[in-house]
């Protein structure tokens, strides 16, 4: 039959054909996938060569730390000497600022870094001919001047031990941190016979003390002086000595506002400002009302100024120089904070 003939020639040559496609596209398959391997293996012709190793690491120029602790008198050196180890010692460093070389006698090493005595130390080896290419290393064990002294208006006075550069707001607060009548002037003395004296304003307000605020080194001195003290006596509501805080400048209308102001009884009509002058008291009116009222300018206090508000009895007006002066030195101090 033409048709049973016709089917059974189509099986057998249908299904090898099917095989052999099967094979040809996988094989084909097989070399686009082994294509980009090659290709990655290889390197375009146009791609742009790396950039040269040695700018690549090049090294940047060395920067030299600034160093804040300086060899001094005192002081105690470790120095080695690389493959010399019998020229390794402990050596302190004399008043004179020198230490004694083992072979290559004295050298000054005050107020270098270790860096810069290891090199000088270095020099000296090979100019006096003991080593060809020395390389020595100076590390120092125990500073003599890892103190610093804190003097004047705080709780606790005398030196605290300190190994590296503090704040002032640190090394005040080691110190028990300032009295109530301390001047917030304060003046830093560095250390050595050269050193630099720097006066450091440390307000009341915790921005500006902190924007101030600098590095106390070992061997500096920091001295707080006694802040100024204004008395006001007579009719107010609170007499007594008040601190001229934070930039030390205070007024009669100021001193008198501490004070709580006059009492109703007071005459402000006319105070009394008692003033020290070379060792000599002298007094002025002054007239508080018109102040009050900006009819007459408000007048600025010095230290140790007195201010005396009278009653209006005419007895307490005439009071004497002498009896302020004696009433001031028995007043209670305040701290305005």
């Amino acid at each position: 039959m033409p048709s049973s003939a016709s089917s059974s020639n189509t099986l057998p040559l249908g299904f090898p054909m099917r095989a052999h496609e099967f094979v040809v596209r996988l094989t084909f398959g097989v070399l686009l996938l082994s294509c980009p391997l090659a290709a990655r293996g290889q390197q375009p012709a146009s791609s742009a060569p790396p950039p040269p190793l040695a700018a690549a690491t090049a090294p940047s120029d060395p920067v030299t730390p600034s160093e804040s602790l300086l060899i001094g008198p005192g002081d105690l050196l470790r120095i080695t000497v690389l493959r010399e180890s019998e020229l390794d010692q402990h050596v302190r460093v004399l008043d004179s600022g020198e230490i004694t070389l083992s072979l290559a006698g004295n050298l000054s090493v005050q107020g270098l870094t270790p860096a810069q005595a290891a090199a000088r130390v270095a020099g000296k080896y090979r100019d006096g001919g003991f080593l060809l290419h020395p390389e020595v290393a100076i590390f120092v064990e125990e500073y003599a001047t890892q103190t610093v002294t804190i003097l004047g208006q705080v709780a606790h006075p005398g030196s605290v031990h300190v190994a590296a550069p503090r704040t002032m707001i640190d090394v005040l607060s080691l110190a028990g941190g300032l009295t109530e009548t301390a001047d917030r002037h304060i003046v830093v003395q560095r250390g050595g016979k050269d050193g630099q004296r720097i006066r450091v304003f440390l307000s009341n307000r915790a921005d500006d003390a902190l924007n101030a605020d600098i590095l106390v080194r070992p061997g500096d001195t920091v001295i707080v002086p006694k802040a100024g003290i204004v008395y006001v006596l007579g009719d107010v509501a609170h007499p007594g000595g008040y601190v001229m805080q934070n930039d030390s400048q205070l007024t009669v209308l100021q001193a008198i506002a501490l004070a709580a102001g006059a009492s109703k009884t007071a005459s402000e009509k006319r105070i009394r400002l008692v003033r020290n002058i070379d060792g000599i008291s002298q007094s002025v009116d002054l007239p508080l009302h018109d102040m009050e009222r900006g009819h007459a300018p408000d007048v600025a206090l010095r230290a140790d100024d007195i201010l005396y508000v009278p009653f209006s009895l005419m007895k307490n007006i005439s009071l004497g120089i002498a009896n302020i002066t004696a009433a001031a030195s028995s007043a209670v101090i305040y701290a305005v904070h």
